[in-house]
């Protein structure tokens, strides 16, 4: 027999199996699904077999279509369900007879007696004739008889967790909303019982309202009403990620366009998890500390990781409960928080929110530094190393880390060096425009900016600014690289390096330069990275006994200025900051190596 998916065979039977997805896993609590077919013969398994299949595939998008429940959802549900119960107790006392109905019903069946259409002898015919009266006089005593048994039934149910009176009402509630509730586990539990002390107090009311009395408000402190709605919709222009593009094409602080997407991208997370219909207004304290305990449970990279493709945060959060991958680190928490604190400032700004709810949310931040620079012993491993004297070939860094004659001299090569001498970020380095490397008052700089051609980009406008070239990097051939540049006809000082889908420049290089470093053994875990090179320049600078406020602009953590923009620095001052970057040193290092092969 020919193996089909998804079909087994088991003593003589066929059954359907298959593999429950692995963000699923969670939801199902199994990996494995299987169902008989309920036929030993094969056409007849087959024939039965797809429109299973597709009723599987329907039921997995269903249930990655829903989302997590929240607070506010089991908030919603208890006063809804409370205010359901006293609207359709108005609703049977507008439907129930009133008194001139009663009487015009007594009339009519006087009229009949006197017409002879009833026996007055005759007590069944009598009792048939007045049987509507009676239901009618009766209606509401036997209303509120039956109000009565369901109070005394549901005080009964409640502590034996006893939920067959409100199943279905939850059960709906799940579905309408969307909700990723397992049917009888612990959270549908819990609505189940929020739903039946909600009707409690609700058939309480109406048992007052019989007297008269329309006053009383809830006495089961759970039941109050959900701020907002757990499912309100957003007015036209008023939705989350809708004010996030105003706010973005804005951009009141001028951040850099990547940062910007960044956190277009982060802010869309805390979307999804609150609800993507949901008003702005509904960031609040709650929704972002709800969103916090999902982001410090996150999975490392869960975004772009196989194993979580097409998860959204909640999803990723559960199916690596199961997978035990690592979790982001607390600065990675605080990024997410940062990009939809610095949006909810421009919302209380604009007058959406009254508050900022993020301030205050960061999580602690630790002493210890995260990035550490290299020492001199690692700078000369590194740059003795196939990158930089001679590798297998440079059309893949797995070719880069091997010994070999082919030299590689474009991005991958000068963008450490450039670092290492400037402190410079590895993205401004690498969109350097020819135009951006020029001589100015007999120096020869790096403008670090986004003017001129192309999509240039800074972390902030403070980033913008004139950064002297280091006599080593002279030294080392970097004029040369520009002039062979030019006359090649390029616009740019590093044509090759690129950005990726989401705008970062050279993402690639910082991808593999961290695996790259393993492989030579200066590397285990975290601590270094493409950053080493620029904590260590300014490392360098403090030892040769300047202040960071001293330095901060070189290295682009200053407010922004027309300089900067510009890059026209009187002599005076370029000649101050030649000074600084000239005092970045690394005592013990030698590079001559890298200078003979320019």
């Amino acid at each position: 027999m020919s193996k089909i998916s998804y079909l087994e065979r088991r003593d003589g039977t066929y059954y359907f199996r298959v593999d429950v997805p692995l963000d699923l896993v969670a939801h199902y609590g199994t990996t494995t699904k299987k169902k008989s077919l309920r036929t030993k013969d094969e056409a007849e398994a087959k024939r039965r077999l797809w429109p299973m299949v597709q009723a599987w595939q329907a039921e997995c998008d269903d249930v990655r279509s829903r989302r997590t429940i929240t607070t506010a959802d089991m908030a919603d549900a208890t006063w809804r369900h409370y205010s359901g119960t006293l609207d359709r107790d108005e609703d049977a006392r507008r439907r129930r007879p009133g008194r001139d109905e009663i009487d015009q019903a007594i009339a009519t069946v006087r009229a009949r007696v006197e017409r002879g259409e009833i026996a007055s002898a005759d007590p069944l015919e009598i009792l048939d004739a007045t049987l509507e009266v009676q239901v009618m006089q009766k209606a509401g005593e036997l209303d509120a008889e039956l109000r009565r048994a369901k109070l005394a039934d549901l005080r009964k149910h409640l502590p034996l967790g006893e939920t067959a009176l409100v199943a279905h009402e939850v059960d709906a509630y799940v579905e309408d909303h969307k909700l990723l509730v397992e049917r009888k586990g612990g959270q549908w539990n819990e609505i189940a019982r929020r739903m039946m002390r909600a009707e409690i107090e609700g058939l309480e009311r109406t048992l007052e309202r019989d007297r008269g009395d329309y006053g009383e408000a809830p006495r089961d402190p759970i039941v109050k009403p959900a701020a907002g709605g757990s499912r309100e919709r957003a007015e036209p222009g008023e939705g989350i990620m809708e004010l996030f593009e105003i706010y973005a094409r804005e951009n009141p602080k001028g951040i850099a366009t990547d940062t910007l997407n960044q956190a277009r991208r982060d802010v869309g997370t805390f979307a999804e998890t609150l609800g993507r219909s949901a008003p702005a207004r509904r960031i609040d304290k709650r929704a972002v500390r709800e969103w916090k305990a999902l982001l410090v449970r996150a999975p490392v990279k869960w975004q772009e990781t196989k194993a979580f493709a097409g998860m959204t945060l909640a999803q990723a959060v559960r199916a690596n409960d199961a997978i035990g991958k690592p979790v982001i680190t607390a600065r990675t928490v605080n990024r997410y928080l940062a990009g939809l604190g610095s949006f909810a400032a421009w919302l209380v700004a604009h007058g959406y929110l009254e508050a900022n709810p993020v301030e205050g949310m960061s999580l602690a931040k630790k002493k210890e530094r995260s990035t550490f620079p290299f020492n001199t012993d690692q700078l000369a491993t590194l740059f003795a190393s196939p990158l930089f004297t001679g590798c297998r070939s440079g059309d893949s860094w797995s070719a880069v880390a091997k010994p070999g004659n082919v030299m590689v001299r474009d991005h991958r090569f000068w963008v450490p060096l450039i670092m290492l001498f400037s402190g410079a970020r590895p993205g401004e380095i690498a969109q350097l425009a020819l135009a951006d490397v020029r001589e100015q008052h007999g120096h020869w700089i790096l403008h670090i900016t986004t003017e001129g051609d192309g999509d240039k980009q800074v972390k902030t406008s403070g980033s913008m600014r004139v950064v002297p070239i280091h006599s080593e990097l002279i030294r080392l051939g970097l004029l040369d690289h520009h002039a062979r540049m030019k006359a090649e006809g390029h616009d740019r000082l590093f044509p090759e390096a690129k950005r990726n889908s989401r705008g970062q420049m050279i993402a690639e290089f910082s991808k593999s330069f961290g695996p790259y470093l393993t492989k030579l053994g200066l590397k285990d875990g975290r601590g270094f990275s493409a950053y080493s090179f620029r904590h260590g320049a300014a490392d360098a600078l403090r030892r040769a006994g300047f202040l960071d406020e001293q330095f901060g602009f070189i290295l682009g953590h200053t407010k922004a200025t027309m300089t900067g923009r510009y890059g026209m620095l009187p002599e005076g001052m370029l000649k101050q900051r030649v000074e600084l970057v000239e005092a970045i040193a690394y005592p013990g290092l030698t590079l001559d190596h890298l200078a003979v092969q320019k």
